[in-house]
């Protein structure tokens, strides 16, 4: 919640049609029958840091498959590059990391379906079960699943001792808590003006999402009853002066921000706790990890896990293989051990995985929070299994977020309400995709 959304950056690109993955799916390109190894092509943007060791430790496991790496330069460039080989229909690589979300990349032809070779796996117990979604496309499977970080919140817990505030349980819990801290001149979260990641998550959390497939066409609605409830936390943050609006446009100013004690709950998640680490220094030792505050009433604990996937080409010649090669990448243990960093002390998230135990202790820094740092591993567990995904992307979404962050804008100055800002984006969206000539429903 304090960052724009992954959904948002990696977004959907233009559909001229509704998804095919809900009709008749394109099967799955046939295997190679080579006698020697199979030679599955990766291409990733990611540091050689990052990729040789775990490129290493499989080739040195598996006799039948190897795999090559292909340095691509930046997420755009490996979506122009991806677009023509495709295209082109030759040197299609077999595994991509996501430069945006499967639903978009399936309208655009770019993805193979591999629900036949994929589906064994998932009656192992590989995965956490929320990862699953990122990868799909209506009921079919385009890539592996990458999966998610888990969501909880982090809060300066010796400002909150020392106004006598309760660690907050629910959102009403947050709400209370930040008109105690107003009287105080704190600020009891932070809404930044140009992302509007945090209705994002909390419409997950409430179980809703703004896009859903219906027959042959989209159905959109920003105004649902989830909506409708993440708006209403929002809004009342917003109405009781509750927030800052610090930008996360000057990270050294922000992390400063935070730093200060005038701001004093974070939803998070552990890919940033590193940083906070690195650049507290008021108040490294005084934050505490709690579980990710609930709606009210609500009958389950629930976080929200929009996660991603490591995308299948299509025209890729060894899906199989590439298939065994991705589902090692992301659920095991010799590869998430390879993903090791010495200058760091961590492991690349394992977020597919249903219990990420063994890595935990290397993603909690030493000093972040101080005597509670044995917290941490109890939260993040529950939070990784508690992650539920029912958001979907739908066509153009990039379009859409880019107008989401206006009305956003205005909703946190206080010139419109949440509401007026949904019934904006059911509208725009709408308009949108017809503009498009694709099957909608208001």
């Amino acid at each position: 919640m304090n960052r724009i959304h992954a959904s948002a950056l990696a977004a959907g690109l233009t559909m001229s049609t509704v998804l095919t993955g809900c009709g008749s799916p394109e099967p799955a390109t046939p295997v190679g029958t080579g006698t020697g190894p199979v030679t599955i092509t990766w291409w990733s943007w990611d540091e050689n840091k990052f990729l040789d060791p775990v490129v290493a430790k499989f080739n040195a496991t598996h006799e039948h498959v190897k795999l090559k790496v292909v340095k691509q330069a930046d997420n755009p460039g490996t979506a122009a590059n991806l677009r023509n080989v495709v295209a082109a229909g030759q040197d299609v690589p077999c595994l991509v990391k996501a430069f945006g979300e499967v639903p978009g990349l399936v309208g655009e032809g770019l993805l193979a379906d591999i629900t036949e070779v994929f589906q064994p796996y998932t009656t192992k117990g590989l995965y956490n079960e929320a990862s699953y979604a990122g990868a799909k496309a209506g009921d079919r499977f385009y890539g592996i699943p990458t999966g998610f970080s888990p969501s909880f919140m982090m809060i300066n817990r010796a400002v909150y001792d020392k106004h006598g505030v309760a660690v907050p349980k629910t959102w009403d819990d947050v709400i209370a808590a930040g008109k105690e801290f107003k009287k105080h001149g704190i600020y009891v979260m932070n809404l930044a003006g140009e992302d509007p990641s945090t209705l994002i998550n909390l419409v997950q959390q409430a179980g809703g999402s703004w896009y859903r497939i219906e027959g042959d066409s989209w159905k959109v609605g920003f105004l649902s009853p989830e909506s409708l409830k993440a708006a209403d936390v929002v809004q009342r943050l917003v109405d009781g002066g509750l927030v800052a609006n610090q930008t996360y446009q000057d990270r050294p100013a922000l992390i400063s921000y935070f730093d200060s004690g005038k701001m004093v709950s974070l939803p998070t998640s552990t890919w940033q706790l590193g940083n906070y680490e690195l650049n507290y220094r008021k108040s490294l030792g005084d934050w505490q990890p709690i579980d990710l505050p609930q709606f009210a009433g609500a009958p389950a604990f629930v976080t929200p896990a929009h996660g991603g996937a490591l995308l299948v080409p299509k025209g890729c010649p060894n899906v199989k293989e590439a298939v065994e090669a991705g589902v090692w990448m992301t659920t095991g243990k010799d590869a998430i051990d390879a993903s090791y960093q010495q200058d760091t002390k961590q492991y690349a998230w394992p977020g597919a995985v249903p219990d990420p135990s063994p890595w935990i202790d290397s993603a909690v820094p030493e000093k972040l929070f101080g005597e509670r740092r044995g917290e941490a591993k109890g939260v993040i567990l529950k939070a990784t299994q508690a992650g539920r995904d029912p958001w979907v992307v739908g066509p153009n979404f990039t379009g859409v977020f880019s107008e989401l962050q206006d009305q956003w804008a205005k909703i946190v100055t206080k010139e419109i309400t949440v509401r007026q800002a949904l019934e904006h984006m059911q509208k725009f969206t709408v308009d949108d995709l017809k503009s498009k000539n694709i099957n909608v429903q208001g």
